[in-house]
């Protein structure tokens, strides 16, 4: 019976902020501009990592992949959400929602990965800088990229699959702004007991390891900053790893708090909020946070503004 109703579904509808009907439009144009911010933002410091030779370094490396990211999972979310804003009907097909899920799970863990990757090349960089050129070489940090985009996909192809094998008889309204795991395990009719231990198990390993493992590496890194004898040599060294740090709390902090806790604890009305902070704003934050406090895109972004001077003067 339970696989005849999940062959069945053929639809899932988005409720998404559908209560709050006097604000779609309000709603459509914060969400249109924050994704247009988004993608223009994260675009640029791909751009700027990939012209300027002076940034091919592993820390750069990173933060190209982290804007791709950042560009790949809210584009999983975002445009679907705006559109229902607008639209009358408010569903994904089963298939789209399976999608959905998959790529929103595989860049989100690939992300957490890739914040603790960041972290360790900071740590090598400020606790052993004259080891740096030899321990963070170009097949070191191009093997932890890679490392992080692996285990992100293993990571949604584990969730994906437990998912949905689960059935969902005739109810297939998501109270949610999109396709994610706690309201489908919150929507499903079967046992989803399997369900929540593999989601706090891989939540444990994909979420809290590499945050304790960023949180470890910056003891190291503080304590090595406090040793810094200059003032001027203390605050260089901290701000390369300041907007790394807002990023980190900001991401793992909404992060963590979805996915790695029981099922039972959800209030899917609360934890829309929480889901939209690192699903649409922390996206459009990294590349402010990061361009802001960072002299090297600094001086790349001048550089650009005056080769585009001499080749198109006014």
């Amino acid at each position: 019976m339970e696989g005849e109703n999940l062959t069945a579904l053929s639809e899932f509808i988005i409720l998404g902020f559908s209560n709050l009907n006097d604000l779609q439009f309000l709603l459509f144009t914060i969400f249109f501009l924050t994704y247009i911010c988004t993608l223009g933002g994260n675009t640029f410091i791909i751009l700027v990592t990939v012209a300027d030779s002076h940034l091919h370094t592993p820390m750069y490396h990173f933060l190209g992949n982290l804007a791709f990211l950042d560009i790949c999972y809210t584009t999983t979310s975002v445009p679907q959400m705006m559109v229902h804003l607008l639209s009358e009907k408010k569903s994904i097909s089963y298939g789209g929602c399976v999608a959905q899920l998959f790529a929103f799970i595989f860049f989100l863990g690939s992300e957490c990965l890739l914040l603790a990757a960041m972290a360790y090349d900071r740590y090598i960089a400020i606790c052993k800088p004259l080891r740096y050129s030899v321990i963070m070489n170009k097949v070191l940090y191009s093997q932890l990229a890679a490392s992080c985009w692996t285990g992100g996909f293993l990571n949604s192809v584990v969730h994906t699959v437990l998912t949905f094998h689960l059935p969902f008889c005739n109810n297939n309204q998501i109270n949610y702004f999109f396709c994610d795991i706690p309201p489908l395990l919150i929507l499903s009719c079967g046992d989803t007991s399997a369900n929540e231990l593999v989601l706090l198990a891989i939540g444990v390993f994909i979420g809290w390891t590499p945050f304790l493992c960023i949180v470890l590496s910056y003891l190291y890194i503080i304590s090595t900053i406090l040793r810094i004898r200059s003032s001027q040599g203390r605050c260089k060294a901290f701000s390369t790893c300041a907007s790394h740090l807002i990023i980190v709390f900001l991401y793992y902090g909404s992060a963590i708090f979805t996915y790695v806790r029981p099922i039972s604890t959800y209030s899917l009305e609360k934890d829309r909020l929480i889901s939209v902070l690192y699903s649409v704003v922390t996206p459009m934050l990294n590349p402010i946070i990061y361009t802001l406090r960072n002299k090297d895109i600094k001086e790349s972004i001048k550089a650009v503004e005056r080769k585009w001077q001499s080749h198109f003067p006014l």
